[in-house]
């Protein structure tokens, strides 16, 4: 090997390690993001892999190396966001208002709840709130269509002037926690006026409610999350809030401020997707892995190929 071939490997092998060093990567593509990388964070339970994997993906196709990485818990992806170990995840404007603002009272509006969250967390955290998505992850109650169909039930008043009428039909599965909190089951009740016997509402494992629910042996109505995959593989209707008692947990990917002035096109790559996801959807999506079992890159790759987003 001649000593001219020996400088040229050495020169290009210095470019590659300062490349790296930099946050670079050797193997990006093309686009608007080319040497750049990010870490886009989930916390753990499968609507946040699914979210993780497609920004990561859309992140990739306009040239970013990214990948997800998952963490447990809200408050811990929030540290690691404030602390760089991520860029980027979403998050939802219920859990921003409440857990990291501190405040006690929701704001009953999305959009006002949306704009408030983003206003503050930005003033006081210097974190940016992109442009939410459609689908809203909160608490809920669901019932069997077909219970729902037979009795008229389609919001949470419907419900109240059900127990008015036929107490002995409103019967109600809860988890503990719900069970416990005044922005729960007594909350709901007392704002809803619905007045049942206390034997007619029974604390049970989270996943054996949607099970209950969906038998309606054990009761005819069941606490839920909206966004819950089983909701639609068992048949169930979640009723409307009408009086908007619970509080909004619409999702919107976050980042730091800095990271954001850095790269402002971070946002206009992920506003098509945000605009495409309804609750409808991300309940569909999800009952692909919680349900089908299903991989949630996989069920994320395919769903932004035929959105065409891909």
């Amino acid at each position: 090997m001649s000593m001219r071939t020996v400088l040229t490997l050495a020169v290009a092998g210095a470019a590659a390690i300062g490349l790296a060093g930099c946050g670079g990567d050797a193997s990006g593509g093309e686009g608007p993001l080319a040497g750049t990388s990010f870490v886009v964070g989930a916390k753990d339970f499968s609507e946040q892999d699914i979210l993780a994997a497609m920004t990561a993906q859309l992140l990739e196709a306009r040239g970013a190396d990214a990948e997800p990485k998952r963490i447990t818990g809200s408050v811990n992806t929030r540290k690691a966001l404030e602390s760089g170990e991520v860029d980027l995840y979403w998050e939802y404007t219920g859990t921003g208002w409440i857990t990291y603002l501190g405040n006690t009272t929701p704001i009953s509006d999305p959009a006002e709840q949306y704009e408030a969250v983003k206003r503050n967390d930005a003033a006081e955290n210097g974190i940016a709130w992109l442009e939410p998505a459609g689908f809203n992850n909160t608490y809920a109650l669901a019932v069997r269509t077909g219970f729902a169909e037979q009795h008229g039930l389609k919001t949470l008043s419907d419900v109240a002037e059900l127990a008015r009428s036929q107490p002995q039909a409103v019967t109600i599965c809860v988890e503990s926690e719900f069970a416990a909190r005044d922005d729960g089951l007594s909350g709901l009740l007392r704002t809803y006026g619905i007045d049942v016997p206390r034997q007619q509402i029974k604390t049970l494992d989270t996943g054996v409610i949607y099970a209950e629910t969906g038998k309606g042996d054990a009761c005819n109505f069941g606490e839920v999350f909206a966004t819950d995959g089983r909701i639609a593989n068992l048949g169930l209707t979640v009723l409307d809030d009408d009086k908007r008692f619970f509080p909004v947990y619409q999702g919107a990917p976050t980042l730091k401020q800095q990271t954001l002035q850095q790269h402002p096109e971070i946002a206009d790559i992920l506003g098509p997707l945000a605009e495409r996801l309804d609750t409808t959807t991300m309940q569909q999506l999800n009952a692909q892995v919680d349900v089908e079992g299903l991989d949630a890159e996989d069920v994320a790759q395919r769903w932004l190929q035929e959105e065409g987003l891909l």
